[in-house]
């Protein structure tokens, strides 16, 4: 317990020049979700939580385009980290590689219970109420247009996040449901799918 803390308070130092999207609260929020489903899936919650909170250890904002590297990179730093820690070489191995692999960008599904839970817990973060800030978020931070003008919600054309801030919704997030590796996180990724849904049927009533 007493390693937990102090390992919580070097992510936070760490963290501290994160976007706001990627940020303590971000990773905190992680932790928090990881811990709920790592109890209900009955995974090892000592290597679920040091992946929760290592997983954006370094992080990039997304316009760099170092940013898909961030969990590569996360990953190496987080071996480092952990050897302080007097985790073993199995234990890093399990953790680093679900660092490695939760990001959605690159595509892969992890091979251990721990790194499915990580990937899951994380995607999470990017759905429902807190889902929506966080895009918007990071929308402004990159100074996107809210929305297309001629086509807001990607009914005649594929969705480009890069451009327009709503068809990140259409691009990843709507999707995330039907991705989750846990029955924890689907039946939790339900709901939040729902709160998306609801948010987007104001926004079309309100333009």
């Amino acid at each position: 317990m007493r390693s937990a803390k102090k390992l919580i308070v070097q992510v936070r130092k760490q963290t501290a020049k994160n976007d706001v999207a990627h940020d303590f609260g971000h990773i905190m929020r992680v932790y928090k979700n990881a811990q709920k489903i790592a109890k209900k899936e009955k995974a090892n919650m000592k290597l679920v939580l040091a992946a929760a909170l290592l997983h954006d250890i370094v992080s990039y904002p997304k316009s760099d385009s170092r940013s898909r590297t961030s969990s590569i990179l996360s990953a190496k730093e987080a071996a480092k980290i952990l050897q302080g820690y007097g985790y073993s070489a199995d234990e890093i191995k399990i953790v680093t590689e679900a660092i490695r692999d939760h990001s959605f960008s690159r595509g892969i599904t992890p091979q251990t219970l721990e790194g499915k839970i990580l990937q899951d817990a994380d995607r999470l973060d990017s759905m429902g109420a807190m889902g929506i800030a966080r895009t918007f978020s990071v929308g402004g931070a990159e100074k996107r247009i809210f929305y297309s003008n001629k086509d807001p919600f990607c009914k005649f054309r594929l969705p480009d996040d890069t451009k327009w801030t709503l068809d990140h919704f259409y691009k990843k997030l709507l999707l995330l449901e039907k991705k989750m590796n846990t029955k924890t996180a689907k039946e939790e990724a339900r709901l939040r799918i729902r709160i998306m849904n609801e948010f987007l049927r104001e926004f079309r009533r309100e333009i």
